[in-house]
């Protein structure tokens, strides 16, 4: 028998933690197509301003108050929709590590 090779019980357990690797990547493409379907709103300037996200990133909705853009500057509506962004991707991105950290060891997303 060549050195290194075993056929032993080892290789056995080699197998069974394919498996479980496979489940586990399996679990995880089933929990992110569920992100995808999840979704978290941030507003910002009392409401003037809402950004709808999905739990993938993805941002699916930009609602600007009507009212807001008969006063506002370019400058102060492009902050505005800066921070609705940023806050949305924030909370995206803590909703996959709800639903993702578990299966992933707690690695960040």
């Amino acid at each position: 028998m060549a050195k290194g090779f075993n056929k032993g019980p080892a290789a056995g357990g080699q197998a069974g933690m394919l498996q479980q690797l496979q489940r586990m990547q399996k679990q995880m493409e089933e929990a992110q197509a569920k992100l995808a379907d999840e979704t978290v709103t941030s507003t910002v300037g009392g409401g003037a301003i809402k950004v709808t996200m999905t739990g993938d990133q993805k941002c699916r909705e930009v609602v600007i108050d009507p009212e807001l853009l008969k006063d506002a500057d370019a400058e102060m509506l492009q902050d505005l929709v800066l921070s609705a962004v940023n806050m949305a991707l924030d909370q995206s991105r803590e909703l996959a590590n709800q639903k993702l950290g578990p299966l992933s060891g707690g690695l960040p997303f």
